[in-house]
Protein backbone atom coordinates (compact mmCIF):
# COMPACT_ATOMS: atom_id res chain seq x y z
CA UNK A 1 0.00 0.00 0.00
CA UNK A 2 1.33 3.49 -0.89
CA UNK A 3 0.37 6.81 0.35
CA UNK A 4 0.23 9.63 -1.87
CA UNK A 5 -0.35 13.37 -0.89
CA UNK A 6 -3.40 14.88 -1.63
CA UNK A 7 -1.52 18.00 -2.55
CA UNK A 8 1.16 16.82 -4.52
CA UNK A 9 0.34 13.22 -5.25
CA UNK A 10 3.68 12.36 -4.50
CA UNK A 11 4.89 9.75 -1.60
CA UNK A 12 5.29 11.81 1.29
CA UNK A 13 8.91 11.69 2.90
CA UNK A 14 7.31 13.02 6.16
CA UNK A 15 3.75 12.05 6.03
CA UNK A 16 0.82 13.66 7.96
CA UNK A 17 -3.37 13.03 7.93
CA UNK A 18 -5.75 16.15 8.55
CA UNK A 19 -8.32 14.68 11.53
CA UNK A 20 -10.98 17.18 9.83
CA UNK A 21 -10.89 15.62 6.17
CA UNK A 22 -8.70 12.46 7.28
CA UNK A 23 -6.90 13.25 4.19
CA UNK A 24 -2.79 12.41 3.61
CA UNK A 25 -0.77 15.44 2.91
CA UNK A 26 3.41 16.07 3.00
CA UNK A 27 3.87 17.28 6.14
CA UNK A 28 5.83 20.81 4.50
CA UNK A 29 3.21 21.23 1.92
CA UNK A 30 0.41 21.20 4.45
CA UNK A 31 2.45 23.36 7.46
CA UNK A 32 2.74 25.89 4.58
CA UNK A 33 -0.80 25.76 3.17
CA UNK A 34 -1.79 26.35 6.76
CA UNK A 35 0.41 29.40 7.68
CA UNK A 36 -1.28 31.19 4.42
CA UNK A 37 -5.24 29.87 4.68
CA UNK A 38 -5.66 28.53 8.38
CA UNK A 39 -8.21 25.53 6.56
CA UNK A 40 -7.71 21.73 5.44
CA UNK A 41 -7.55 22.44 1.58
CA UNK A 42 -9.87 19.22 1.14
CA UNK A 43 -13.19 20.63 3.05
CA UNK A 44 -12.05 24.10 4.18
CA UNK A 45 -12.44 23.46 7.64
CA UNK A 46 -10.40 25.29 10.08
CA UNK A 47 -6.89 23.41 10.84
CA UNK A 48 -3.87 24.42 12.91
CA UNK A 49 -0.43 22.59 12.57
CA UNK A 50 -1.02 21.21 16.10
CA UNK A 51 -3.81 19.31 14.82
CA UNK A 52 -2.08 17.46 12.55
CA UNK A 53 -0.94 14.02 12.89
CA UNK A 54 2.46 12.42 12.37
CA UNK A 55 2.31 8.78 10.20
CA UNK A 56 4.90 6.36 10.91
CA UNK A 57 5.94 4.84 7.32
CA UNK A 58 8.92 2.80 6.78
CA UNK A 59 11.61 4.21 4.88
CA UNK A 60 11.44 4.15 0.90
CA UNK A 61 14.15 2.76 -1.41
CA UNK A 62 14.63 4.88 -4.14
CA UNK A 63 14.95 3.20 -7.60
CA UNK A 64 18.45 3.31 -9.49
CA UNK A 65 17.96 5.98 -12.43
CA UNK A 66 16.88 4.61 -15.64
CA UNK A 67 20.86 5.41 -16.92
CA UNK A 68 22.22 3.03 -14.11
CA UNK A 69 20.18 -0.15 -15.26
CA UNK A 70 22.36 -1.25 -18.38
CA UNK A 71 25.35 -3.26 -18.83
CA UNK A 72 27.36 -0.23 -20.25
CA UNK A 73 26.16 1.97 -17.51
CA UNK A 74 26.99 -0.99 -14.80
CA UNK A 75 30.62 -1.26 -16.26
CA UNK A 76 31.38 2.91 -16.18
CA UNK A 77 30.39 2.21 -12.33
CA UNK A 78 32.99 -0.62 -12.02
CA UNK A 79 35.89 1.35 -14.07
CA UNK A 80 34.88 4.40 -11.80
CA UNK A 81 34.87 2.76 -8.27
CA UNK A 82 38.54 0.91 -10.13
CA UNK A 83 40.01 4.15 -11.09
CA UNK A 84 39.18 5.36 -7.47
CA UNK A 85 40.81 2.30 -5.97
CA UNK A 86 43.85 2.52 -7.69
CA UNK A 87 44.35 6.21 -7.16
CA UNK A 88 43.95 5.58 -3.41
CA UNK A 89 46.93 2.82 -3.79
CA UNK A 90 49.18 5.07 -5.39
CA UNK A 91 48.76 7.84 -2.95
CA UNK A 92 49.50 5.16 -0.28
CA UNK A 93 52.72 4.03 -1.96
CA UNK A 94 54.08 7.15 -2.66
CA UNK A 95 53.55 7.95 0.99
CA UNK A 96 54.80 4.42 1.64
CA UNK A 97 58.19 5.01 -0.63
CA UNK A 98 58.24 8.92 1.39
CA UNK A 99 58.44 6.82 4.68
CA UNK A 100 60.79 4.57 3.83
CA UNK A 101 63.26 7.59 2.53
CA UNK A 102 62.93 9.15 6.37
CA UNK A 103 63.71 6.06 7.73
CA UNK A 104 66.71 5.36 5.57
CA UNK A 105 68.54 8.69 6.61
CA UNK A 106 67.20 8.47 10.43
CA UNK A 107 68.93 5.12 9.94
CA UNK A 108 72.31 6.40 8.24
CA UNK A 109 72.09 9.29 10.77
CA UNK A 110 72.06 6.74 13.80
CA UNK A 111 74.93 4.94 12.51
CA UNK A 112 77.12 7.93 11.69
CA UNK A 113 76.65 8.96 15.42
CA UNK A 114 77.44 5.39 16.86
CA UNK A 115 80.37 5.80 15.11
CA UNK A 116 81.36 9.29 16.03
CA UNK A 117 80.48 7.85 20.07
CA UNK A 118 82.57 4.58 19.04
CA UNK A 119 85.50 6.90 18.12
CA UNK A 120 85.07 9.60 20.80
CA UNK A 121 84.94 6.94 23.61
CA UNK A 122 87.66 4.92 21.83
CA UNK A 123 89.95 8.54 21.91
CA UNK A 124 89.14 9.44 25.72
CA UNK A 125 90.35 5.69 26.73
CA UNK A 126 93.53 6.30 25.07
CA UNK A 127 93.93 9.66 26.33
CA UNK A 128 92.78 8.14 30.11
CA UNK A 129 95.32 5.70 29.51
CA UNK A 130 98.25 7.92 28.73
CA UNK A 131 96.90 10.09 31.57
CA UNK A 132 97.31 7.23 33.74
CA UNK A 133 100.54 6.34 32.46
CA UNK A 134 102.04 9.96 32.95
CA UNK A 135 101.03 10.25 36.69
CA UNK A 136 104.13 9.89 38.86
CA UNK A 137 104.94 6.72 40.31
CA UNK A 138 103.58 5.95 44.44
CA UNK A 139 106.49 6.25 47.05
CA UNK A 140 106.51 3.84 50.04
CA UNK A 141 108.88 1.96 51.61
CA UNK A 142 109.71 -1.43 52.16
CA UNK A 143 107.02 -3.63 49.55
CA UNK A 144 104.19 -1.23 49.68
CA UNK A 145 104.20 -0.82 46.18
CA UNK A 146 107.11 0.66 45.00
CA UNK A 147 109.02 -1.54 41.92
CA UNK A 148 112.22 0.39 42.09
CA UNK A 149 114.00 3.63 41.45
CA UNK A 150 113.18 3.83 37.92
CA UNK A 151 110.31 6.14 36.31
CA UNK A 152 107.61 4.25 34.44
CA UNK A 153 107.36 3.38 31.14
CA UNK A 154 105.05 6.60 29.48
CA UNK A 155 104.63 5.09 26.05
CA UNK A 156 102.35 1.70 26.17
CA UNK A 157 102.27 2.16 22.38
CA UNK A 158 105.74 2.41 21.64
CA UNK A 159 107.99 0.22 19.69
CA UNK A 160 109.35 -2.91 21.95
CA UNK A 161 112.35 -1.89 23.75
CA UNK A 162 116.19 -3.03 22.15
CA UNK A 163 117.60 -5.67 24.41
CA UNK A 164 119.79 -4.21 27.06
CA UNK A 165 121.36 -7.63 27.79
CA UNK A 166 121.99 -9.77 30.57
CA UNK A 167 124.63 -7.72 32.75
CA UNK A 168 127.32 -9.61 35.18
CA UNK A 169 125.30 -7.83 38.00
CA UNK A 170 122.03 -8.94 37.01
CA UNK A 171 123.49 -13.00 36.72
CA UNK A 172 125.01 -12.36 39.96
CA UNK A 173 121.64 -11.69 41.63
CA UNK A 174 120.01 -14.38 39.91
CA UNK A 175 122.76 -17.00 41.22
CA UNK A 176 122.83 -15.98 44.90
CA UNK A 177 118.70 -16.11 44.43
CA UNK A 178 119.17 -19.67 43.53
CA UNK A 179 121.56 -20.10 46.19
CA UNK A 180 119.09 -18.81 48.60
CA UNK A 181 116.39 -21.19 47.27
CA UNK A 182 118.13 -24.37 46.99
CA UNK A 183 119.09 -24.57 50.38
CA UNK A 184 115.77 -23.50 51.78
CA UNK A 185 113.85 -26.33 49.59
CA UNK A 186 116.78 -28.94 50.79
CA UNK A 187 115.68 -28.11 54.00
CA UNK A 188 111.35 -28.29 53.60
CA UNK A 189 112.30 -30.95 51.84
CA UNK A 190 113.06 -33.33 53.99
CA UNK A 191 109.10 -33.30 55.93
CA UNK A 192 105.90 -32.20 54.32
CA UNK A 193 104.93 -29.05 56.52
CA UNK A 194 102.90 -29.56 59.59
CA UNK A 195 100.09 -27.79 58.32
CA UNK A 196 99.31 -29.24 55.19
CA UNK A 197 95.81 -30.84 55.00
CA UNK A 198 95.96 -34.34 54.74
CA UNK A 199 94.82 -36.45 51.65
CA UNK A 200 91.74 -38.00 53.50
CA UNK A 201 90.86 -34.20 54.65
CA UNK A 202 91.32 -32.94 51.04
CA UNK A 203 88.63 -35.65 49.55
CA UNK A 204 85.94 -34.14 52.06
CA UNK A 205 86.27 -30.88 50.20
CA UNK A 206 83.48 -29.65 47.98
CA UNK A 207 82.35 -26.41 46.57
CA UNK A 208 81.84 -23.39 49.41
CA UNK A 209 81.60 -20.65 46.95
CA UNK A 210 80.83 -19.44 44.13
CA UNK A 211 81.01 -15.83 42.84
CA UNK A 212 79.77 -15.26 39.20
CA UNK A 213 79.55 -11.20 39.16
CA UNK A 214 83.55 -10.31 38.98
CA UNK A 215 83.81 -9.83 35.22
CA UNK A 216 81.19 -8.53 32.54
CA UNK A 217 78.25 -10.28 31.56
CA UNK A 218 78.66 -9.14 28.02
CA UNK A 219 81.56 -11.16 27.28
CA UNK A 220 81.41 -13.76 29.72
CA UNK A 221 84.80 -16.35 30.84
CA UNK A 222 87.42 -16.09 33.00
CA UNK A 223 90.73 -17.20 31.84
CA UNK A 224 93.56 -16.67 34.41
CA UNK A 225 93.60 -16.86 38.54
CA UNK A 226 96.11 -16.26 41.39
CA UNK A 227 96.40 -16.27 44.70
CA UNK A 228 98.67 -13.83 46.83
CA UNK A 229 101.42 -15.62 48.41
CA UNK A 230 101.29 -13.27 51.66
CA UNK A 231 97.37 -12.95 51.67
CA UNK A 232 95.75 -16.04 50.80
CA UNK A 233 92.48 -14.13 50.74
CA UNK A 234 93.21 -12.03 48.15
CA UNK A 235 92.38 -13.42 44.59
CA UNK A 236 93.22 -11.86 41.11
CA UNK A 237 91.85 -13.20 38.11
CA UNK A 238 91.58 -12.36 34.54
CA UNK A 239 89.15 -11.78 31.82
CA UNK A 240 87.98 -12.24 28.35
CA UNK A 241 86.38 -8.80 29.79
CA UNK A 242 90.18 -7.25 29.13
CA UNK A 243 90.10 -6.94 32.54
CA UNK A 244 92.23 -8.20 36.16
CA UNK A 245 89.94 -8.16 39.69
CA UNK A 246 91.70 -8.52 42.76
CA UNK A 247 88.77 -9.84 44.91
CA UNK A 248 88.67 -11.09 48.56
CA UNK A 249 87.48 -13.93 49.26
CA UNK A 250 86.41 -13.54 53.06
CA UNK A 251 84.41 -10.16 53.08
CA UNK A 252 83.33 -11.10 49.13
CA UNK A 253 84.57 -7.57 48.19
CA UNK A 254 86.03 -6.73 44.76
CA UNK A 255 89.56 -4.36 46.24
CA UNK A 256 90.29 -3.89 42.30
CA UNK A 257 89.18 -3.67 38.92
CA UNK A 258 92.39 -3.06 36.52
CA UNK A 259 91.59 -1.60 33.02
CA UNK A 260 94.18 -1.16 30.37
CA UNK A 261 94.79 -3.87 28.05
CA UNK A 262 92.83 -4.06 24.77
CA UNK A 263 92.60 -7.15 24.54
CA UNK A 264 91.69 -10.74 26.75
CA UNK A 265 94.08 -10.79 29.57
CA UNK A 266 94.82 -14.49 29.45
CA UNK A 267 97.94 -14.22 32.55
CA UNK A 268 97.77 -12.98 36.42
CA UNK A 269 100.73 -12.99 38.79
CA UNK A 270 100.64 -11.35 41.98
CA UNK A 271 103.78 -10.16 42.95
CA UNK A 272 105.29 -12.28 45.90
CA UNK A 273 106.35 -8.87 48.33
CA UNK A 274 105.21 -6.04 47.19
CA UNK A 275 101.69 -4.52 46.65
CA UNK A 276 101.80 -5.19 42.65
CA UNK A 277 100.43 -7.39 40.33
CA UNK A 278 101.53 -8.66 36.71
CA UNK A 279 98.89 -9.30 33.81
CA UNK A 280 99.56 -10.06 30.10
CA UNK A 281 97.70 -10.34 27.03
CA UNK A 282 97.46 -11.19 23.41
CA UNK A 283 97.63 -7.00 22.86
CA UNK A 284 101.29 -8.14 23.30
CA UNK A 285 101.15 -5.95 26.34
CA UNK A 286 102.37 -6.99 30.27
CA UNK A 287 101.31 -4.43 32.75
CA UNK A 288 102.56 -3.54 35.91
CA UNK A 289 99.96 -2.69 38.28
CA UNK A 290 99.99 -0.70 41.67
CA UNK A 291 97.20 -2.00 43.65
CA UNK A 292 96.23 0.62 46.20
CA UNK A 293 96.11 3.03 43.19
CA UNK A 294 95.04 0.93 40.35
CA UNK A 295 97.64 2.53 38.03
CA UNK A 296 99.78 1.08 35.42
CA UNK A 297 103.29 1.79 36.85
CA UNK A 298 105.02 -0.13 33.96
CA UNK A 299 104.41 -1.52 30.53
CA UNK A 300 106.66 -4.09 28.82
CA UNK A 301 106.56 -4.53 25.09
CA UNK A 302 108.81 -7.69 24.39
CA UNK A 303 107.02 -9.19 21.39
CA UNK A 304 105.42 -8.85 18.03
CA UNK A 305 102.67 -11.57 18.36
CA UNK A 306 100.13 -11.95 21.23
CA UNK A 307 101.31 -13.29 24.50
CA UNK A 308 100.94 -16.73 25.32
CA UNK A 309 102.56 -17.27 28.98
CA UNK A 310 104.18 -14.89 31.73
CA UNK A 311 106.41 -16.19 34.76
CA UNK A 312 107.68 -14.45 37.22
CA UNK A 313 111.53 -14.97 38.52
CA UNK A 314 111.96 -15.94 42.14
CA UNK A 315 113.81 -12.60 42.57
CA UNK A 316 110.22 -10.63 41.81
CA UNK A 317 112.09 -7.94 39.29
CA UNK A 318 112.01 -10.34 36.01
CA UNK A 319 109.59 -11.59 34.18
CA UNK A 320 109.68 -14.30 31.82
CA UNK A 321 107.36 -14.47 29.08
CA UNK A 322 106.36 -16.07 25.49
CA UNK A 323 104.72 -15.37 22.27
CA UNK A 324 103.02 -16.91 19.20
CA UNK A 325 106.16 -14.66 17.30
CA UNK A 326 108.35 -17.79 18.37
CA UNK A 327 110.44 -15.54 20.74
CA UNK A 328 110.70 -16.32 24.62
CA UNK A 329 112.23 -12.98 26.20
CA UNK A 330 113.26 -11.74 29.97
CA UNK A 331 112.86 -8.33 31.18
CA UNK A 332 112.98 -6.45 33.92
CA UNK A 333 109.62 -5.63 35.29
CA UNK A 334 111.17 -2.35 37.32
CA UNK A 335 112.42 -0.82 34.15
CA UNK A 336 109.98 -2.14 31.50
CA UNK A 337 113.55 -2.97 29.53
CA UNK A 338 113.83 -6.45 27.60
CA UNK A 339 117.05 -7.77 29.11
CA UNK A 340 117.26 -10.84 26.48
CA UNK A 341 114.64 -12.13 23.28
CA UNK A 342 115.61 -15.54 22.33
CA UNK A 343 113.75 -17.62 19.17
CA UNK A 344 114.74 -21.17 18.68
CA UNK A 345 115.69 -21.13 14.79
CA UNK A 346 115.72 -24.96 14.55
CA UNK A 347 112.20 -25.70 15.43
CA UNK A 348 110.13 -22.58 14.95
CA UNK A 349 107.03 -22.71 15.73
CA UNK A 350 105.11 -20.75 18.31
CA UNK A 351 105.37 -20.45 21.93
CA UNK A 352 102.39 -21.51 23.80
CA UNK A 353 103.72 -22.09 27.80
CA UNK A 354 106.28 -21.27 29.76
CA UNK A 355 107.40 -21.48 33.50
CA UNK A 356 110.36 -20.73 35.44
CA UNK A 357 112.18 -23.79 37.48
CA UNK A 358 111.91 -22.96 41.43
CA UNK A 359 115.63 -21.67 41.52
CA UNK A 360 115.21 -19.76 38.62
CA UNK A 361 118.14 -20.52 36.52
CA UNK A 362 116.43 -22.48 34.13
CA UNK A 363 112.54 -22.39 32.81
CA UNK A 364 111.02 -24.63 30.34
CA UNK A 365 108.67 -23.88 27.29
CA UNK A 366 106.31 -25.68 25.92
CA UNK A 367 105.35 -25.27 21.55
CA UNK A 368 102.72 -25.82 19.32
CA UNK A 369 104.37 -28.70 18.05
CA UNK A 370 104.32 -30.89 21.20
CA UNK A 371 107.83 -30.60 22.42
CA UNK A 372 109.08 -29.30 26.11
CA UNK A 373 112.15 -27.74 26.17
CA UNK A 374 114.41 -26.58 29.03
CA UNK A 375 116.10 -23.76 29.01
CA UNK A 376 119.43 -22.22 30.73
CA UNK A 377 118.98 -18.66 31.59
CA UNK A 378 122.44 -17.72 31.63
CA UNK A 379 123.66 -19.27 28.72
CA UNK A 380 120.31 -18.47 27.10
CA UNK A 381 120.73 -22.02 25.45
CA UNK A 382 118.34 -24.70 24.95
CA UNK A 383 119.64 -27.41 27.30
CA UNK A 384 116.96 -30.35 26.95
CA UNK A 385 113.72 -31.59 24.90
CA UNK A 386 110.85 -33.61 26.51
CA UNK A 387 109.06 -35.57 22.97
CA UNK A 388 106.02 -37.11 23.81
CA UNK A 389 103.21 -35.42 23.71
CA UNK A 390 100.92 -34.87 20.56
CA UNK A 391 98.96 -31.80 20.11
CA UNK A 392 100.07 -28.06 21.26
CA UNK A 393 101.23 -28.30 24.84
CA UNK A 394 98.73 -26.28 26.62
CA UNK A 395 100.07 -25.87 30.53
CA UNK A 396 102.94 -26.48 32.59
CA UNK A 397 103.92 -26.11 36.05
CA UNK A 398 107.34 -27.37 38.35
CA UNK A 399 106.92 -28.62 41.99
CA UNK A 400 108.20 -26.92 44.63
CA UNK A 401 111.38 -28.74 45.44
CA UNK A 402 112.22 -28.67 42.00
CA UNK A 403 112.85 -31.97 40.78
CA UNK A 404 109.22 -33.19 38.71
CA UNK A 405 107.82 -31.05 35.92
CA UNK A 406 103.70 -31.55 34.97
CA UNK A 407 102.91 -31.14 31.22
CA UNK A 408 99.79 -31.54 29.38
CA UNK A 409 98.42 -30.42 25.65
CA UNK A 410 96.16 -31.55 23.32
CA UNK A 411 96.10 -35.00 23.44
CA UNK A 412 94.37 -35.28 27.13
CA UNK A 413 97.12 -36.44 28.79
CA UNK A 414 99.15 -34.97 31.54
CA UNK A 415 103.04 -36.43 31.51
CA UNK A 416 105.02 -36.07 34.72
CA UNK A 417 109.11 -35.49 34.20
CA UNK A 418 112.10 -35.79 36.61
CA UNK A 419 114.63 -33.31 35.55
CA UNK A 420 117.04 -35.59 37.59
CA UNK A 421 116.98 -38.53 35.02
CA UNK A 422 115.66 -36.40 32.15
CA UNK A 423 112.62 -38.93 31.50
CA UNK A 424 109.08 -39.34 31.68
CA UNK A 425 108.32 -41.13 34.98
CA UNK A 426 104.27 -41.07 34.88
CA UNK A 427 102.01 -40.48 32.37
CA UNK A 428 97.84 -40.04 33.28
CA UNK A 429 95.66 -40.55 31.14
CA UNK A 430 92.67 -38.42 31.09
CA UNK A 431 89.03 -38.61 29.97
CA UNK A 432 88.65 -38.57 25.42
CA UNK A 433 88.74 -35.01 24.28
CA UNK A 434 89.80 -33.91 28.06
CA UNK A 435 91.06 -30.82 27.57
CA UNK A 436 93.85 -29.29 30.16
CA UNK A 437 93.61 -25.65 30.55
CA UNK A 438 96.39 -25.46 33.70
CA UNK A 439 98.47 -27.08 35.82
CA UNK A 440 99.53 -26.39 39.63
CA UNK A 441 101.28 -27.99 42.00
CA UNK A 442 100.81 -26.90 46.57
CA UNK A 443 103.52 -25.27 48.20
CA UNK A 444 105.00 -28.68 49.21
CA UNK A 445 104.43 -30.32 45.92
CA UNK A 446 102.06 -32.91 47.53
CA UNK A 447 99.16 -32.40 45.18
CA UNK A 448 98.84 -31.64 41.96
CA UNK A 449 95.54 -29.46 40.29
CA UNK A 450 94.52 -29.78 37.27
CA UNK A 451 92.09 -27.43 35.68
CA UNK A 452 90.06 -28.45 32.32
CA UNK A 453 87.20 -30.30 31.38
CA UNK A 454 86.65 -30.41 35.33
CA UNK A 455 89.25 -29.78 38.09
CA UNK A 456 90.77 -32.63 39.54
CA UNK A 457 93.42 -32.89 42.36
CA UNK A 458 95.88 -35.59 42.35
CA UNK A 459 98.37 -36.61 45.06
CA UNK A 460 102.22 -37.69 45.16
CA UNK A 461 102.08 -39.49 48.71
CA UNK A 462 102.17 -42.81 47.55
CA UNK A 463 104.42 -42.04 44.24
CA UNK A 464 101.37 -43.03 42.08
CA UNK A 465 100.02 -40.11 41.56
CA UNK A 466 96.23 -41.29 42.08
CA UNK A 467 93.24 -39.07 41.51
CA UNK A 468 92.12 -37.66 44.88
CA UNK A 469 89.45 -35.62 43.80
CA UNK A 470 87.02 -34.62 40.79
CA UNK A 471 85.66 -31.21 41.37
CA UNK A 472 82.62 -31.18 38.48
CA UNK A 473 80.94 -27.73 39.63
CA UNK A 474 81.35 -25.54 36.85
CA UNK A 475 79.03 -25.60 33.81
CA UNK A 476 82.34 -24.70 31.34
CA UNK A 477 85.56 -25.76 30.80
CA UNK A 478 88.03 -24.84 33.97
CA UNK A 479 90.74 -22.01 32.82
CA UNK A 480 92.77 -21.55 36.02
CA UNK A 481 93.12 -23.35 39.26
CA UNK A 482 95.03 -22.35 42.54
CA UNK A 483 95.83 -23.81 45.49
CA UNK A 484 95.39 -21.70 49.20
CA UNK A 485 98.00 -21.93 51.89
CA UNK A 486 98.91 -25.27 53.03
CA UNK A 487 96.10 -26.18 50.67
CA UNK A 488 93.42 -25.20 53.04
CA UNK A 489 91.28 -23.94 50.03
CA UNK A 490 91.55 -24.42 46.02
CA UNK A 491 90.23 -22.19 44.06
CA UNK A 492 89.10 -22.13 39.96
CA UNK A 493 88.12 -20.20 37.34
CA UNK A 494 85.96 -20.87 34.34
CA UNK A 495 84.73 -19.69 30.95
CA UNK A 496 81.21 -19.70 32.87
CA UNK A 497 82.70 -16.38 34.54
CA UNK A 498 82.19 -17.83 37.99
CA UNK A 499 85.25 -18.20 40.49
CA UNK A 500 84.65 -21.44 42.99
CA UNK A 501 86.08 -21.95 46.12
CA UNK A 502 86.23 -25.48 47.30
CA UNK A 503 86.96 -26.31 51.32
CA UNK A 504 85.70 -28.86 53.55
Amino acid sequence: MSLCCAISNEVPEVAVVSPTSGAIFEKRLIVKYIEEHGTDPINGDKLSEDMLVEIKTPAIVKPRPPSATSIPAILKTLQDEWDAVMLHSFTLRQQLQTARQELSHALYQHDAACRVIARLTKEVTAAREALATLKPKPGGSGGGGQVGGNQPNLNPTAEPTVEAGITPEVLEKLEQKASVLTAERKRRGKSVPEDLVKPEEFRTYTAVASHSGLHSVSIPGILAVDICPTDSNKILTGGNDKTAIVFNKDNEQVIASLKGHTKKVTSVIFHPNQDNVITASPDSQIRIWHLPTTQTIQVVRAHDGPITAISLHATGDYVLSTSTDEYWAFSDINTGQVLTKVGDTTTPHALTTAQFHPDGLIFGTGTSDSLIKIWDLKERSNVANFPGHSGSISAMAFSENGYYLATSADDSTIKLWDLRKLKNIKTLFLDENYQVKDLCFDQSGTYLAVAGTDVRVYESISKQWENLKTFADHTAAATGVRFGRDSRYLASVSLDRALKIYSK
